[in-house]
């Protein structure tokens, strides 16, 4: 099960302690919020897609963001196309309503969007549709171990909710 991988990641680190399980589930945006009292912007999704080679480019954002394909494109150079469920599990370690950018699988490539910066603390999911950790943003880019920052998403700036 892939929270138990999340687990043996983070007890590693020494903050396995913190994870938070729900005895509902946790698997979207909404969901989370509600299990966690918070805005669906506070949840830090992670949104899985294929990337060159059969390679998994994954993009964590703020809950209200959405994928600017035209962004995506010039980021990555290549069309954002999101990987199917059926192949989210085998190519990342972690089943969609799960997936989080943390014991991902060797060569998935992990990114986290600018949108997520204007928050202290954020909540991403630990491998499972009914968990998640609280985490400030130095955290998250400590845990995450990303490749960097990214520009790719849209729908959260003031001046893009006209």
């Amino acid at each position: 099960m892939s929270i138990e991988k999340v687990k043996e990641y983070f007890s590693a680190l020494g903050i396995a302690d913190r994870i938070l399980e729900f005895p509902v589930s946790s698997a979207t945006v909404e969901l989370a919020a509600q299990a966690l009292g918070c805005k669906p912007e506070n949840i830090a999704k992670t949104i899985s897609f294929y990337d060159t080679d059969g390679g998994v480019i994954l993009i964590a954002a703020a809950g209200d963001a959405k994928i600017d394909n035209k962004r995506f494109k010039e980021c990555f150079g290549l069309k954002a196309k999101m990987l199917s469920s059926e192949d989210a599990e085998a190519l990342i370690g972690h089943a969609v309503g799960g997936v989080c950018p943390f014991a991902v699988n060797s060569g998935v490539r992990v990114f986290l969007d600018e949108s997520l910066r204007r928050f202290e603390t954020v909540y991403p999911a630990c491998g499972s549709s009914n968990s998640a950790i609280a985490l400030t943003i130095p955290e998250l880019e400590k845990y995450a171990n990303p490749e960097g920052w990214a520009d790719v998403c849209k729908g959260w700036r003031d001046e893009e909710k006209v």
